[in-house]
């Protein structure tokens, strides 16, 4: 068990997202709207 937490991963530095992947993002952060009344926090998506 020690030698399994002992060990370092390495994490791959060359991560390129696709442009649909990224295309999807910002579309998708652009039609989230917040909406707060009160204390309480409503997440609506507009599409």
């Amino acid at each position: 068990m020690a030698k399994i937490y002992s060990k370092k991963t390495l994490a791959s530095k060359d991560l390129k997202p696709n442009k649909e992947v990224v295309s999807f993002l910002l579309s998708y952060s652009q039609a989230l709207k917040v909406v707060k009344i009160d204390n309480k926090s409503f997440e609506v998506i507009a599409n």
